[in-house]
């Protein structure tokens, strides 16, 4: 299994002994030793991943690495958090998920509607298997628990991933501007119940979930 390392807080080291990884396209720096690179579209498995990028927009291209030597990963100077998935799955925004073990599985899943009168779909990334997985944030990612007597409400331009035995649902109509009577920004909140770990990043982006 490829062995995930970082060098500072913003490149990712990914060591190969004939393994295969999975990386947001692009976002390769440098690398040692012997190397073969594919481009895959899509970056979920089979028809339904393809269908569901296209339902939402997005472009998530991916590329698959293998070899012998260390690659290196970066991507726009994001700050990457390292993350082991133990059978369990992990969800993750699509622009924030820099590289993954190439035995894990990569899909979509849909998690409600977003901006309710539009009717369109709110997706993220499922990575599952046993791996890690690299993501990235707009500064250092802040890891919030989720237990049974704490849910928690997050903005979505902050939402980078989660998991753990976690409900997710979407409070659609308000937000933190509005509960503090300056209105405008996200149609919606994210609300997390059970027991589980949610990532944020300390500064908001205009995402797909954010002003759709």
């Amino acid at each position: 299994m490829a062995t995930f390392r970082l060098q500072g807080s913003k490149v990712l080291a990914v060591d190969l002994a004939g393994d295969t990884v999975r990386a947001k396209n692009g976002s390769m720096v440098a690398y040692e030793g012997e190397m073969a690179f594919k481009k895959m579209s899509g970056g979920g498995e089979g028809l339904r991943g393809m269908v569901t990028r296209r339902l939402t927009g997005e472009q998530m291209e991916v590329m698959e690495v293998r070899g012998q030597g260390t690659c290196f990963f970066a991507d726009r100077a994001s700050d990457i958090t390292l993350l082991a998935v133990r059978g369990d799955t992990l969800h993750v925004e699509a622009s924030n998920l820099l590289c993954s073990d190439g035995g894990l599985r990569t899909g979509t899943t849909f998690t409600g509607l977003r901006g309710g009168a539009s009717g369109t779909g709110l997706f993220t990334t499922t990575v599952e298997g046993s791996g890690q997985v690299a993501i990235m944030s707009d500064g250092p990612a802040v890891v919030l628990r989720v237990s049974p007597s704490y849910p928690l409400s997050v903005d979505p331009g902050a939402y980078v991933a989660h998991q753990g035995n976690l409900r997710q649902s979407l409070q659609s109509g308000v937000t933190f501007r509005t509960l503090l009577g300056e209105g405008g920004g996200e149609a919606f909140q994210m609300r997390f119940e059970g027991d589980g770990l949610v990532y944020v990043q300390p500064s908001e982006r205009n995402t797909v979930g954010g002003d759709v």
